[in-house]
């Protein structure tokens, strides 16, 4: 796609356009009377072939870029395009000398406002009645100021872009620094896991509350460690979801306040996405068509990705995740929390065939998992041994568990693998530090002749650095987020932030 400044003779076919897109279209008249105009910048996308898929215009007023038409054409829409003419609008609008960009928008025109807020605009205010012709009324809204973000997309294009990343989704309060999206410059985490042990698992409240007492000091930290100042940075990255909504609003809120006072671009990214970019950062030659099994203490799920930023879910556990099962079958055992982590080194010790503990969906025809049946079984072991007078076998109980759940992850990735023709397999989530699961996954691709792609220990659990990794991309992209963002604790994998 190439975009260019509109001239008259573009003008039928954008009109085409406008009918296709508007109850209220502009005539060409009206677009011919703009050409010209020293306060217009009016711009066309075109094909490779040269076809116009689309355009736009503003007006520059006292220091302000009005937004005046944005269309594509049916069959582009969804694509980027219109992002991607808007970015260019406000490049114009910038050397026109704006600061920032207003726009109206249809209320009823979901996917144009989530593209303007996808951008950081913000919904500043409402003209009920605005469009006579259908009764709807106009969202009012505007963006941040434009000149930073330009700077920040053209430093994540040259693959100089310094951003400052935070993340507060759960148990861990984390800030990062990091240059290009690979160039990690610190990585600083305060982990809360002695507070939570106590209760066998994280408390919310007390996440919440922890963060509020950290994250000051962890950026500092953060900014220390990597050298920099934050006003040498090119935008903030916050974690916008999932997770505890009380522990990432901490995070979020204070992402904004400082992307505010410095002025500074900010982007939300999906916690998940975060953690498939960790491995990135070890394997910067990874590319799609990639399966990746994401395995926490919060979810379990197969992803296939055919592009970076497009994510299908095509494979979930129907009830525990693969963490919250070891933390519980460790609590039942009286092993403490976290659970992983002990269980696997008592597992080294044990007989993984020692308890022959079922593998609950092991053959069916789908690729989701379910842990509840497992979990339910170890409990049923533990009960009957207590029962009959005997010792727990402790290290046997932790390897067959083991096995187990590794088992059906390890079967349901290579069916994954072989039904959508990935090339490699991204192993991601706190429990991809699980050395068993690590061993039996990448034996299990090799001889496909699959690569395997798995994080350092140090990036499997929640960290900020995944989460500039992926802030790179999109800021690229032109991808932003407003100040009225707020935090998304349901937040899916592949939907807008």
């Amino acid at each position: 796609m190439s975009v260019r400044p509109m001239t008259g003779s573009d003008i039928p076919a954008i009109a085409g356009i406008e009918r296709t897109s508007f109850d209220d279209p502009w005539n060409e008249a009206l677009f011919g009377d703009e050409l010209g105009r020293p306060d217009r910048s009016w711009l066309v996308a075109t094909s490779p072939d040269g076809r116009i898929q689309g355009y736009g215009g503003v007006m520059v007023t006292h220091g302000d870029a009005h937004l005046m038409d944005l269309a594509v054409e049916p069959g582009v829409r969804g694509s980027g395009l219109g992002r991607r003419l808007l970015w260019a609008l406000a490049e114009g609008s910038v050397a026109l000398g704006a600061r920032r960009m207003t726009l109206e928008v249809a209320a009823s025109n979901a996917a144009a406002v989530s593209l303007y807020e996808s951008c950081g605009f913000d919904i500043r205010g409402r003209r009920r009645g605005y469009y006579p012709r259908t009764g709807d009324d106009a969202l009012l809204m505007w963006s941040r100021p434009l000149g930073p973000h330009l700077d920040a997309m053209r430093a994540a294009v040259a693959g100089d872009d310094l951003v400052l990343a935070i993340e507060s989704s759960c148990d861990e309060t984390a800030a990062s620094v990091m240059r290009g999206g690979t160039e990690q410059l610190s990585n600083v985490v305060a982990s809360q896991v002695d507070f939570h042990a106590r209760f066998g698992g994280v408390v919310p409240e007390i996440a919440s509350r922890k963060h509020t007492e950290a994250i000051a000091g962890v950026v500092d930290e953060a900014l220390e460690a990597a050298g920099v100042r934050l006003s040498d940075c090119h935008a903030m990255a916050v974690t916008i979801g999932p997770g505890l909504v009380g522990a990432l609003v901490v995070g979020v809120a204070y992402a904004k306040g400082l992307a505010y006072t410095a002025g500074l671009p900010l982007v939300g990214v999906n916690h998940l996405e975060g953690h498939i970019y960790a491995a990135r950062l070890l394997d910067p030659g990874l590319e799609p068509p990639i399966v990746a099994l994401l395995v926490s203490g919060g979810h379990t799920m197969l992803v296939h990705i055919t592009e970076w930023g497009r994510y299908e879910t095509i494979g979930r556990t129907l009830d525990d995740a693969v963490g919250e099962a070891f933390d519980k079958v460790a609590k039942l055992l009286g092993l403490g929390y976290p659970g992983g982590p002990v269980l696997s080194r008592l597992a080294v010790d044990g007989d993984q065939q020692a308890i022959p503990f079922p593998r609950p969906m092991l053959r069916t025809d789908d690729l989701n998992v379910s842990l509840s049946g497992l979990k339910t079984a170890v409990i049923q072991y533990v009960e009957g041994e207590r029962s009959a007078g005997r010792a727990l076998r402790l290290p046997d109980i932790a390897a067959s568990f083991q096995a187990a759940v590794t088992d059906v992850q390890v079967a349901k990735t290579v069916r994954a693998v072989n039904e959508h023709g990935a090339r490699a397999v991204v192993l991601a989530g706190g429990v991809a530090a699980n050395p068993f699961l690590r061993e039996r996954l990448r034996g299990a691709l090799d001889d496909m002749g699959v690569r395997l792609s798995v994080p350092p220990m140090d990036l499997c659990t929640d960290n900020a650095a995944m989460i500039a990794a992926a802030a790179h991309d999109a800021i690229s992209a032109g991808r932003f987020l407003g100040l009225g963002a707020d935090a998304v604790p349901n937040l899916r994998l592949g939907h807008a932030v």
